[in-house]
C-alpha cells in the first residue's frame, strides 16, 4: 500500500488548540453547525498563510460573533467596541504602517452602529481590509433585525417580517462605499454553495493582497449563513444564501482599481515627543518657571480643583482655558473638561480644571477645591457638592444671606458691574479669574497675562482682558473677607508671548 500523504490540513495561523476558549472542548470553535463565521476564518487564515503575513496580521474584530475571532486565529488580535473597528484599524494601520490590519465585522455591527466609521474610513482610503460578514439578522444577541435583515424577513423585533414602510429597506453597503472615490477594490460574495466559496476565497486573499502591495481600501462582503437564528438546518441555511440573498444583494466587483492604483504614499512621520513643546508654543513659555515640565519641587504635592459655571455667553469655557493653558506654561500637569447646553446663549456652561504637580488621575472634578459661580442659578446648583474649606467666588455685589453649606469660604466679587464700567461685560470671566488668582495663589499673575497675550488676536480685547484680570486681583484684595485669602507661595512666573492665537 503506497504511503500517504497529508495534502490539507490546519492552517498555521490557526492555533493548535483554542486555549483562550473559556469553556468547551478546546479542540472546536465556538461557531454553530453550518455558520458561515467558520467557513470564512478558515479563508481569511489561508489568505494569510498564502501571503506570508502571519506575523504581520493584526485582526480587529468587535461585537458580535466576529468577537471570537482572537480565540482561533494567532496573529495579533484587538477587540474593539460596537461598530468601531474601522476607526480602531485606522489608529492601528497609522502607528503601524508595516503592519496588516484587517477589521472583521458582522452587519449588525458594521451597517448599523458602525455606518459612520465604515463610510468615512472608506473615503479617506485607509489602507485597510474590511471583510463584512453579512447574515441579515443580529445573530449573537437574540436575532433582531439587522440593517440588512431582506423585505419580508422575520426576526424578533419584526414578528410580520420586514414592512420597509415601517422598518425601511435592506442597507447595501457595497453600494453605499462605491459612490466615493477612495476604495480600491469592493466586492461582494457568498457562501451558499462551493462555487460561490472558491470564489470568497479568492476575494479575500485579493483583498488582504491590496494591502500587502500598499493599494489602500478594501472591502469584501460576504452574505453567511446563519443556521441557528434563521431556524433553518444548515444544508437550508446555506440555500437560501446561494439562492435568495443575492436577489437583494447581487454578486460581483463593484469597484476594481487594483490595476491602476499606485501604492498610497506614506503619512507624515510623527514629531519626536521631544519636540512637542516648542511644536505647541510652549518651551519659551515654561523656561524660568519648574525648569521644564510639571512634576518640579516648586509644584510637588499641588492639586487644585475648580470648577467654573455660569450661563452661556459668560466666557465660562474661556476662563477655563486660559486657566489651564496658564497653569501648563506654569509648569503643571493640566486637565480642562468642558461641559455645555446645545445653546449659544443663556443655556447651562460649566468645565473642570485641574492644575496637578504629578500627573492628573481624571479630568473630572468631584471634590472641588474653588468654584467660581457666574450666576445664582450656578451657585446654588454646585454649593450642595462643596466641602467645608472650599473657596466659592460668586458674581455679585454680596453673598446670598440664606441656604448656604456651612464652613465655606465664600465671597461675593461684583464681576459684571466692574467689566462694564471697564467697557465691557463681557470681560467679567476675567475679573472673577483675576479674583481666583489672588484668593489662591496657584498661578503668577504675569504667567497668566501671557497666556492671554498668547491666546487673544483681537488688541481691544486683549487690553480690556487683561485690564479685567487686574481689577479683579484689586477687586478680591479689598471685597473679600480674611478667610477667602488663604494665600499659598505664587507659583510661577510669566513666560514669552507664543503662537496659538484663540478668539476670546
Amino acid at each position: 500500500m503506497p504511503d500517504l500523504a497529508v495534502v490539507h490540513g490546519r492552517s498555521p495561523s490557526f492555533y493548535a488548540v483554542f486555549d483562550r476558549k473559556e469553556d468547551g472542548d478546546p479542540g472546536q470553535t465556538h461557531y454553530c453547525p453550518g455558520c458561515g463565521h467558520g467557513i470564512l476564518t478558515k479563508l481569511l487564515a489561508e489568505a494569510i498563510d498564502a501571503l506570508g503575513i502571519q506575523d504581520r496580521t493584526v485582526l480587529v474584530s468587535p461585537v458580535g460573533c466576529s468577537v471570537f475571532g482572537y480565540e482561533y486565529l494567532d496573529v495579533g488580535n484587538i477587540q474593539a467596541a460596537h461598530g468601531r473597528a474601522p476607526a480602531v484599524a485606522t489608529a492601528v494601520k497609522r502607528s503601524r504602517p508595516d503592519s496588516i490590519v484587517i477589521s472583521y465585522q458582522g452587519d449588525g455591527d458594521l451597517a448599523a452602529i458602525g455606518t459612520a466609521e465604515i463610510i468615512h474610513a472608506a473615503n479617506r482610503g485607509e489602507a485597510i481590509t474590511v471583510i463584512f460578514v453579512n447574515n441579515a439578522i443580529y445573530g449573537m444577541t437574540g436575532g433582531q433585525m439587522a440593517p440588512t435583515t431582506l423585505v419580508g424577513e422575520r426576526s424578533t423585533t419584526t414578528p410580520w417580517g420586514r414592512d420597509p414602510t415601517v422598518h425601511g429597506y435592506p442597507i447595501r453597503v457595497c453600494e453605499l462605499l462605491a459612490t466615493l472615490e477612495a476604495p480600491v477594490h469592493i466586492e461582494r460574495v457568498g457562501l451558499g454553495s462551493n462555487r460561490q466559496i472558491m470564489a470568497a476565497a479568492r476575494a479575500v486573499r485579493r483583498a488582504i493582497d491590496n494591502q500587502v502591495r500598499g493599494l489602500g481600501f478594501s472591502v469584501v462582503e460576504v452574505l453567511s449563513p446563519c443556521p441557528t437564528i434563521w431556524g433553518l438546518d444548515p444544508v437550508e441555511a446555506q440555500t437560501f444564501v446561494r439562492d435568495t440573498m443575492p436577489r437583494t444583494f447581487p454578486l460581483g466587483i463593484l469597484r476594481d482599481r487594483t490595476a491602476t492604483a499606485v501604492p498610497r504614499p506614506p503619512l507624515p512621520s510623527p514629531p519626536d515627543p521631544a519636540e512637542l513643546p516648542g511644536i505647541l508654543g510652549l518651551d519659551g513659555a515654561t523656561a524660568g518657571t519648574t525648569g521644564g515640565r510639571a512634576g518640579g519641587p516648586r509644584h510637588a504635592g499641588a492639586d487644585h480643583r475648580i470648577v467654573a459655571a455660569g450661563f452661556g455667553g459668560q466666557g465660562v469655557q474661556v476662563l477655563g482655558e486660559v486657566l489651564a493653558e496658564a497653569g501648563l506654561s506654569a509648569g503643571y500637569h493640566v486637565a480642562w473638561l468642558p461641559s455645555y447646553g446645545p445653546q449659544m446663549r443663556s443655556g447651562t456652561s460649566n468645565c473642570h480644571v485641574r492644575l496637578c504637580g504629578g500627573a492628573v488621575d481624571s479630568p473630572l472634578v468631584s471634590r472641588p477645591t474653588a468654584l467660581v459661580a457666574l450666576n445664582q442659578p450656578s451657585l446654588r446648583a454646585f454649593l450642595p457638592r462643596m466641602e467645608p474649606g472650599t473657596l466659592v467666588l460668586f458674581n455679585a455685589d454680596a453673598v446670598p444671606p440664606d441656604g448656604l453649606p456651612r464652613g465655606l469660604r465664600i465671597g461675593a466679587v461684583p464681576a459684571t458691574a466692574i467689566a462694564d464700567r471697564l467697557g465691557s461685560p463681557r470681560a467679567a470671566n476675567m475679573v472673577m479669574l483675576g479674583a481666583l488668582l489672588e484668593a489662591t495663589g496657584m498661578l503668577a499673575p504675569g504667567v497668566v497675562e501671557a497666556t492671554l497675550q498668547r491666546m487673544v488676536t483681537d488688541p481691544a480685547w486683549r487690553d480690556l482682558d487683561l485690564a479685567a484680570l487686574r481689577a479683579g486681583q484689586r477687586a478680591a484684595r479689598r471685597a473679600l473677607p480674611a478667610t477667602c485669602l488663604h494665600r499659598t507661595a505664587i507659583l510661577g512666573a510669566p513666560g514669552p508671548p507664543g503662537p496659538g492665537p484663540r478668539p476670546s
